[in-house]
């Protein structure tokens, strides 16, 4: 089979603290050389599966080398993906499935002390001044579309464009709102002059920090595997099977696995009462000894507590709680 190409994620997608992909793919059983957090290589190394080529992207980059098809396959938020695909009439970039890391939400900002209560309220209170609005984002796609739909900006600008400026490149007619693309730290433009935001949070401490309030959410995101154009054929079941394997070791770290040992005696009560309410992913797996059996049950960590006291009611020992690896239905 021909290599299936991936992109995996540069920046705080790879951070310890926050999405650590490198552990999700040991985790899910892949051998990986060259991608450890603060220390990733250009091209990555999946030792044990032969039929996959890796490189590090920048989520800013992944959908467009998705759409370019120099990529087959990719890990990155979904804002990112709606920011390239704002502008297309399809979705080129096919979501595999979601990842449930990465969580964050794209929000307009402005200062703290500013009275506005909405970005209507802004637009309708900023109508009749002289200078531009100026507006700073690594989202100028979205962040446009956003406010050609807000209620204010209509009623005041009408279908009029946002100028653009991505560096030396503009487009707009409506030189009035202004927004202007961002390279990173886009919280600090307000303290530079600019009127608005538009930046990524996940809980919003950093734009506290920056003297900031958020205004609207424009949309939530979290990391997904996102397949483009030439994903098909064998490729894309292959692209099937890495989501599973990787989705496997996300849903396991919801679970413990649990052992214990009960007497025989009592062996089909504590399975019966497992069962009933819903302790064990299927049923519980039953090694029977001479006098005592062993229970192992995979079991939700939010259910841990409340089975812990139940089977001690009924005499439970030896009980050994571990993490789970890898959980595939």
């Amino acid at each position: 089979m021909e290599k299936i190409v991936i992109g995996l994620p540069k920046g705080s997608l790879n951070n310890v603290n926050r999405g650590n992909t490198h552990q999700l793919f040991v985790d899910a059983g892949y051998d990986v050389k060259g991608y450890e957090p603060g220390k990733e290589d250009n091209e990555i190394n999946i030792a044990n599966d032969p039929e996959i080529k890796a490189f590090l992207t920048r989520p800013q980059s992944a959908p467009v080398e998705l759409n370019r098809q120099i990529l087959d396959i990719a890990i990155v938020g979904e804002d990112w993906v709606k920011e390239e695909s704002v502008n297309t009439d399809e979705d080129l970039i096919k979501k595999i499935g979601d990842l449930d890391y990465g969580q964050t939400r794209l929000i307009v900002a402005l200062p703290a002390e500013a009275p506005y209560r909405s970005l209507t309220d802004f637009f309708k209170a900023t109508s009749d001044r002289k200078t531009p609005i100026l507006c700073f984002t690594e989202y100028p796609n979205l962040t446009r579309k956003h406010f050609m739909n807000n209620k204010g900006y209509r009623e005041i600008y009408g279908e009029s464009k946002p100028l653009v400026q991505v560096r030396g490149l503009w487009d707009g007619d409506n030189k009035q709102v202004q927004i202007i693309n961002s390279d990173g730290a886009t919280e600090v433009y307000i303290a530079k002059g600019a009127d608005l935001v538009v930046d990524n949070t996940q809980t919003g401490s950093s734009l506290k920090k920056a003297g900031l309030k958020i205004l609207e959410t424009i949309m939530e995101s979290s990391a997904g595997l996102y397949a483009g154009p030439g994903c098909t054929g064998q490729k894309a079941k292959k692209a099937e099977m890495i989501f599973e394997q990787l989705f496997g070791a996300i849903k396991a770290r919801k679970y413990f696995d649990v052992k214990f040992n009960v007497s025989n005696e009592r062996v089909e009560e504590v399975n019966g009462f497992l069962m009933s309410k819903g302790f064990c992913s299927d049923e519980p797996t039953v090694v029977r000894g001479t006098i005592f059996s062993q229970v192992n049950v995979l079991i939700p960590k939010t259910r841990f507590p409340a089975m812990l006291r139940a089977i001690k009611s009924y005499g439970a020992s030896a009980i050994v709680r571990e993490n789970v690896k890898q959980y595939v239905k």
